[in-house]
């Protein structure tokens, strides 16, 4: 029985987006890679500011090494198969048109956020999938990409081709499927906040 049934309809393609881990390893072009990031350029951003950045590795180049390096050991046990390894940033302070000095940015953050998710629908579009993780060391990251400290670190993104949950260990095959979602209820209310939290 599928955890994912919209209450309201809704095109495909955000019921069929999920964050698999199970990758094959399957190398991917940088043209290709480039698609993804073509479409988060077209983003909307505040002030048409595009604070967004990406820093990309494919799998077996020094930028992926330094990425993988950075992660979470229990992201480390399944992202080793992906084909590329995204760190997502943001710059915390933006040029204003006419400014002689650049200004605090903030929704920098918000607007990445939207840049990522057009990358990640870019991604599924070509039959690649996606796997953002929050579980980083962020400080290591920031030396290892030398990433000025104006731009914030967000995550780090796998690509690559979904493989089969056996590949997985039997504690992450148990969760190699789409999960369910908050009713609207709980995330959309009319003229006021009325939330329990």
């Amino acid at each position: 029985m599928s955890t994912r049934s919209p209450e309201y309809p809704v095109d495909p393609q955000f019921i069929g987006r999920w964050s698999p881990r199970a990758f094959t390893g399957k190398a991917m072009a940088a043209a290709e890679l480039m698609s993804l990031f073509e479409a988060a350029r077209w983003t909307p951003s505040t002030s048409n500011t595009q604070p967004w950045r990406f820093v990309y590795g494919l799998a077996g180049s020094p930028g992926f090494e330094a990425m993988f390096a950075t992660l979470a050991a229990s992201n480390q046990v399944w992202a080793r198969r992906a084909s590329a390894l995204i760190a997502v940033m943001s710059a915390t302070e933006s040029m204003p048109a006419g400014a002689t000095q650049p200004k605090p940015s903030p929704l920098h953050a918000f607007d990445t956020g939207a840049a990522w998710m057009s990358l990640a629908l870019q991604a599924e579009k070509l039959g690649w999938r996606t796997h953002a993780m929050g579980g980083i060391d962020r400080e290591a990251l920031r030396q290892a990409l030398a990433v000025p400290a104006t731009f914030a670190l967000h995550c780090v993104v796998a690509v690559g081709e979904q493989g089969d949950a056996a590949s997985l260990d039997a504690s992450l095959q148990a969760r190699e499927a789409p999960n369910a979602r908050q009713p609207l209820a709980a995330m959309v209310a009319e003229g006021r906040f009325s939330f329990e939290r």
